[in-house]
């Protein structure tokens, strides 16, 4: 093969290995082929010293106008190759996934707390219930008054309440007063669920806080009875628990604001034949409930004659701690990560 048909072949082979080559990597291995001191046009070059005079003349200007053309095509498809990886970066930056997984990354969670409220009030959501909230710095009327206990009444004693220095202004002792200033601005019918922080001065240990979590449930309209305060406590543990067989019952029970009232038991979810959580009872103590008293309804302007409703609460305190198997109030309220970390 003369060395004219040597150039056209390696100038074909050339063009086709640049055209291939679509990154850095593979772009170098074409210059050591073609363009390094040891590749096939450095070696075409080699050979011209073997020729006549007269095929250098015809030769040379080929080989060197292969060997710039090669240079200026390679520098070429080097820079849109930069070029390229530049763009991509560029594109990667601009659609990066903030949601994406890094390792060893700290993560939180909420607290056994929101947990349960979420639940719970998922639950009522689902029932036609509204979510509904208030101060916690309340006044006499609203935290007393209004629920049936005036002034002299015995049940004031049993709350163990802060009263603050300013006149008639207290910590709320129950988060009942919420469903008072829902009744004073919505006329029925109307069902609320409440959920917050109450405070009553106690002595803190194991089983007691002065601040603790409180559910509270209302619904007012007319015809309401006991069976649908039982029925929709019944619907609430079973769904909480996800025990569709889980019972209640109810003994007789005394609050101002109810009347008649119960005391609700829960038929106890973790065992069959009694345990440490219901005593060996196979029944958990859950909380208050009853009709609502007609005095509550008239003080908040709601016709008693034509409107019942029932009203339920439970300690949501006492309540997480039974369906975590937490043997100290305290903890709850620690900050310990430890602790947290578990749920």
């Amino acid at each position: 093969m003369s060395i004219k048909n040597n150039i056209n072949s390696i100038e074909t082979a050339f063009k086709q290995a640049l055209a291939n080559a679509q990154d850095a990597q593979t772009l170098e291995e074409v210059r050591l082929k073609f363009l390094s001191r040891q590749g096939e046009i450095a070696g075409l070059m080699a050979a011209l010293k073997d020729l006549s005079p007269e095929d250098k003349r015809d030769v040379g200007p080929l080989l060197n106008k292969l060997k710039q053309q090669a240079e200026e095509a390679f520098t070429q498809k080097k820079d849109a190759l930069e070029i390229m990886r530049i763009q991509a970066e560029d594109a990667q930056r601009t659609a990066f996934d903030v949601t994406a997984y890094t390792p060893k990354r700290l993560t939180g969670h909420l607290h056994p707390y929101t947990q349960v409220i979420e639940q719970l009030e998922n639950v009522f959501i689902s029932m036609g219930y509204q979510i509904t909230d208030g101060p916690e710095l309340e006044d006499d009327y609203h935290n007393f008054q209004a629920l049936n206990i005036p002034d002299t009444h015995p049940a004031r004693d049993m709350q163990d309440t802060f009263w603050l220095t300013l006149p008639g202004k207290l910590m709320r002792t129950h988060v009942s007063s919420v469903q008072i200033r829902t009744m004073e601005q919505q006329q029925p019918p109307l069902a609320i669920l409440a959920t917050g922080r109450c405070f009553r001065n106690e002595a803190t240990d194991a089983s007691h806080d002065f601040v603790f979590m409180q559910a509270e449930g209302l619904l007012i309209d007319k015809n309401i009875s006991m069976g649908n305060l039982l029925a929709t406590l019944e619907a609430f543990f079973q769904a909480i628990f996800e025990r569709k067989d889980l019972k209640i019952r109810t003994r007789p029970g005394y609050f101002p604001f109810v009347e008649p009232g119960v005391e609700v038991d829960m038929e106890c979810p973790f065992c069959q034949h009694g345990c440490s959580v219901c005593k060996k009872t196979r029944w958990v103590e859950m909380g208050g409930a009853g009709l609502v008293h007609p005095n509550v309804l008239h003080y908040v302007g709601i016709d008693a004659n034509q409107y019942t409703g029932f009203a339920f609460g439970m300690g949501l305190t006492r309540f997480v701690m039974l369906k975590y198997g937490i043997n100290d109030i305290r903890l709850l309220n620690s900050g310990k990560l430890d602790f947290l970390r578990q749920f």
